[in-house]
């Protein structure tokens, strides 16, 4: 199987305005892409977007080493449940499952991250979750994931209009997705649909004009000794 490196750098500081990409099919008729990172072939460590057709489907497989996403349209359905939009999934480690739509739907999400003994399975319907004020600046935050053994945190956070700067060090890098909004930092601004990639060490002051939501996983890039 031939194996493909897509953004496979982690030291390197990634920006991309996914709505600008190409929608590649996958393998699976109704099944299209749009590719972040990868590291492999059909079986890879990757980051993308997904997009199902309505009426479309995906054969029974195994997540060796875990799957998460979250889902941005549509509804997702597996064996398990229905996910409508805003939906946060972890299936953990050697976890199977058979994925489907009727609607179609939209899918951020991220394969073999996560360690082997993860064991949990979580969903979370962000619509349905109480934010946290995280300053007085304008900043909440809906946690979705926290591991004290690895440092990873994965969160959706929400920034006022007119929100100043939040400084923060990133000592295990940080991903963001901008859901809707835009965000500004020292090195740019970014709408909606903008997918960032802070490598480990980075430092930034991240703020919003017009008001922001995002999702962030932090903490999972820091370097392999």
């Amino acid at each position: 199987m031939s194996s493909e490196l897509i953004n496979a750098d982690f030291a390197q500081r990634v920006v991309i305005a996914t709505d600008t990409m190409p929608w590649v099919p996958s393998p699976q008729a109704g099944v299209e892409r749009r590719m972040l990172d990868r590291v492999g072939g059909e079986v890879a460590r990757a980051t993308s977007l997904v997009r199902y057709a309505p009426a479309s489907s995906f054969p029974a497989h195994e997540h060796a080493l875990g799957e998460e996403f979250l889902v941005l349209g549509g509804v997702f359905s597996d064996e398990y449940g229905d996910y409508g939009e805003g939906t946060y999934v972890r299936n953990p480690p050697r976890s199977r499952h058979t994925p489907r739509t009727a609607p179609g739907c939209t899918i951020l999400v991220k394969l073999r991250q996560m360690l082997p003994t993860e064991a949990q399975r979580v969903v979370i319907d962000t619509k349905n979750t109480t934010w946290r004020a995280r300053d007085p600046g304008g900043l909440e935050q809906l946690p979705l994931h926290a591991a004290s053994d690895t440092g990873e945190c994965v969160v959706i956070e929400r920034l006022a209009a007119g929100a100043q700067p939040v400084e923060m060090d990133c000592p295990g890098g940080e991903e963001i997705f901008i859901l809707s909004g835009d965000l500004r930092d020292e090195h740019g601004s970014y709408r909606a649909g903008t997918w960032i990639r802070n490598p480990a060490g980075f430092r930034r002051r991240l703020g919003s004009n017009n008001g922001a939501t995002y999702w962030a996983k932090r903490g999972h890039l820091r370097p392999m000794p």
